[in-house]
């Protein structure tokens, strides 16, 4: 039976991240382009047609091969039948190179892909993407950066509630908070100056890693065709050393966690009971089909999606790392279609990160308000500090914790329960009592974090800078 689908032309998609209506959600256009098959055909190209200007450069090759495959374009190629020949032949190289060589004129068809294997070809073709990938996500993940740190510095005394175990401890600074997001995201983006080169490298080393017929001009060929493709070049072969990918995978997902700590925290300070803060509006954005007035965050959710599904897409690429002998069946397969998922996957998290670390709505109002629920509890450990001078630190806890039963009984504040008990130090008048329920010495506190977080932030940009 014929569907409305299928008439209209519309494919089907097996993920979320390629699908027509689920897709922009999660990943924006520019890294859909980056990983799409006219990308994939055009990275191919571009090996091929290093590997003949590097051998036409060690006398290898004749002159006119490299000039010939360059004249080609992506959009030469029928992906659909090109795909159709992959399900018969297991890599989609065989009926590429096949495809390449009836373009071009027949002379030249011994000198395509010379010396080369499929995993040469899509390896280095996958890090040529990668490349770019990167090249767009670093802009990004600079700005997010960038304007967290701004907000950091902005709320660096602006008073709010710390949290642990989800229930109020004792006060913080929102900028201090902001700054641990902020410092959380550069340990993860922090090793990917001196990842790069130990990722980005190109694969030339044929059937069995060993470049049947070396020699001296063979091995200086390896070593131009890398820099052609300005990728970096390994003389032990990587086929089945799979850190790069490996690597790659841990980095991307690090990050994400890093993300999904700020989009977390977003989505706890932005529920009705505690209303801290917002993400920006944009209407029509985190409606409800049934509620008018909900304004879900959905760039904090896209991030945590992100997150999880990375999690899986991880232990994934890992376990190629378990790569048999010099060829490994099924482990290289499952990369396909697991790292370019993760660099989607980063791409949509930092796009919606750079949306709130930009946007995000702070209610000082309410956050100075919260300071107030716990009737003077937050204070507490101020409090026992206090008297654990005259009382002993263990005496001292134990009686601010019989005082926190009875506020939470009573509904009376700290101070009064604390004021009324008959053995309270004679050296803790009204005025030295009430000093103690001032966030200020807490939020100064807390605010001397936020320079150094914003250094360590200005260190990274840096280094991603020199990279270029």
């Amino acid at each position: 039976m014929s569907s409305q689908a299928d008439d209209e032309g519309i494919g089907m998609s097996f993920s979320v991240l390629d699908s027509a209506l689920s897709g922009p959600l999660f990943v924006p256009d520019s890294m859909v382009d980056i990983w799409s098959d006219q990308s994939r055909l055009d990275a191919m190209l571009k090996v091929e047609w290093a590997l003949a200007m590097a051998q036409t450069h060690n006398g290898l090759c004749p002159p006119n091969v490299a000039e010939a495959i360059a004249a080609i374009s992506p959009l030469d190629f029928d992906c659909v039948a090109l795909g159709q020949e992959t399900a018969l032949s297991g890599v989609p190289t065989i009926p590429f190179i096949n495809a390449l060589r009836k373009k071009l004129p027949p002379e030249y068809e011994p000198y395509v892909h010379k010396g080369a294997t499929t995993q040469d070809v899509m390896d280095t073709a996958l890090m040529l993407q990668v490349k770019r990938s990167m090249e767009a996500l670093l802009p990004q993940s600079v700005a997010v950066l960038s304007a967290l740190s701004e907000m950091a510095s902005r709320h660096a005394q602006t008073p709010c509630v710390g949290r642990s175990y989800g229930q109020h401890a004792v006060p913080v600074s929102f900028g201090y908070k902001v700054s641990i997001w902020l410092a959380g995201l550069c340990d993860a983006l922090a090793p990917w100056p001196a990842l790069a080169p130990t990722i980005l490298k190109a694969s030339l080393a044929g059937p069995v890693g060993t470049l049947s017929g070396r020699s001296p001009a063979h091995a200086k060929t390896a070593q131009e065709f890398a820099h052609l493709l300005d990728l970096a070049f390994d003389p032990v072969p990587w086929h089945v050393r799979r850190s790069p990918v490996v690597s790659l995978a841990a980095f991307v997902t690090q990050v994400l966690g890093a993300l999904a700590k700020m989009a977390g925290d977003v989505v706890n300070l932005s529920s009705t009971e505690v209303g801290e803060v917002s993400e920006p509006f944009i209407a029509g954005r985190g409606g409800s089909s049934a509620m008018p007035h909900k304004r879900n965050p959905v760039a904090s959710t896209v991030i945590l999606a992100a997150f999880q599904a990375a999690q899986g897409l991880n232990q994934t690429m890992q376990a190629a790392m378990v790569a048999s002998h010099e060829r490994p069946a099924g482990a290289w397969h499952a990369e396909w279609n697991t790292l370019p998922q993760l660099l989607g996957l980063l791409a949509g998290a930092l796009h919606e990160a750079k949306r709130i670390a930009e946007g995000l709505e702070i209610d000082t109002l309410r956050m100075a308000s919260n300071l107030d629920l716990t009737h003077g509890l937050i204070y507490a450990d101020a409090v026992a500090s206090a008297l654990s001078v005259e009382l002993g630190a263990s005496r001292a806890h134990a009686v601010i914790e019989h005082a926190a039963d009875a506020v939470r009984r009573t509904g009376q504040h700290l101070s009064q329960v604390v004021s009324a008990w008959p053995d309270l130090p004679s050296g803790f008048n009204r005025d030295r009592l009430q000093a103690l329920f001032d966030p200020t010495p807490a939020v100064l506190a807390a605010s001397l974090i936020v320079p150094a977080a914003r250094e360590q932030a200005e260190r990274v940009v840096s280094a991603f800078s020199a990279k270029g």
